[in-house]
């Protein structure tokens, strides 16, 4: 979805995000910005229908409006050299790790992307991962396209191979995260996470995004998304994603029967 945000447009790096209502009585969502066109004053954002929410925002037509948007937020990510830099995305989080591939490719870093989902339909990306990609891995848990498996089961090979890498890049779901920040904790690479907690007013003074780096309770919305991926409680994190599962449902099927009786 590409939308008219000029300043915005004009001063997001890659790692920041947005945060924005749909209509004036709806819930505020993180979305992190894919790409801006500061000449058009537009950013595009990627989304998976999942939720009332982003189902809403998925009706909308070209013209429409959303009723409010802030951003730029969060740290940017750190653009810099590092050598040999794996990027891995999983799911729809792929729209977050694009920009960063091509921005740490463009500060000269050799690039390896693994992009993951649970079968073809799902991959994202594909072509611009592999234009700003040294080397490009697709995963399909369901064997559909590339290899069949994980997208950690890659970074082992990579590694098990002798491949000297630099800095692992994580960015999907927690799990994902964890189990990347796992296998690569044995060989001391250094690894960052972009973390997915719930999040309100993103300016770090409710702090519902709170996540524990380190044993010490950070901040995703202003000290992050990005951490170091060994010293995030990612079981914790997970947690707290969960203790609204309940009340989504709810609030999702109650909107699509209102949205079947009208």
């Amino acid at each position: 979805m590409e939308i008219e945000a000029p300043l915005v447009a004009k001063k997001q790096k890659p790692g920041q995000f947005v945060v924005l209502r749909v209509h004036q009585d709806g819930e505020r969502i993180p979305l992190t910005i894919t790409e801006s066109n500061i000449e058009k004053g537009s950013i595009t954002l990627i989304f998976q229908e999942v939720g009332k929410t982003t189902k809403q925002l998925g009706q909308l037509n070209a013209g429409e409006y959303i009723a409010d948007l802030v951003g730029p937020l969060g740290t940017p990510a750190d653009m810099k050299y590092h050598g040999t830099v794996v990027v891995v995305g999983g799911g729809a989080a792929t729209a977050v790790a694009y920009p960063e591939a091509r921005d740490l490719k463009k500060a000269g870093n050799r690039v390896i992307t693994i992009i993951g989902a649970r079968m073809k339909d799902l991959i994202i990306l594909e072509d611009q991962m592999r234009a700003c990609s040294d080397e490009l891995y697709v995963t399909t848990d369901d064997g559909s396209k590339g290899h069949h498996g994980l997208v950690t089961d890659v970074l082992k090979q990579l590694i098990e191979k002798g491949v000297k890498i630099d800095l692992v890049v994580a960015i999907g779901p927690a799990i994902m995260m964890k189990v990347v920040a796992e296998v690569t904790r044995p060989y001391k690479i250094k690894t960052i996470a972009s973390l997915n907690p719930i999040m309100v007013d993103a300016t770090g003074m409710c702090g519902v995004c709170r996540v524990t780096v380190g044993g010490e309770t950070r901040f995703a919305c202003v000290d992050g998304p990005e951490f170091d991926a060994h010293l995030v409680d990612f079981d914790l994190l997970m947690a707290r994603q969960r203790m609204y599962l309940e009340k989504e449902k709810i609030a999702l099927e109650r909107w699509e029967k209102e949205c079947r009786a009208k």
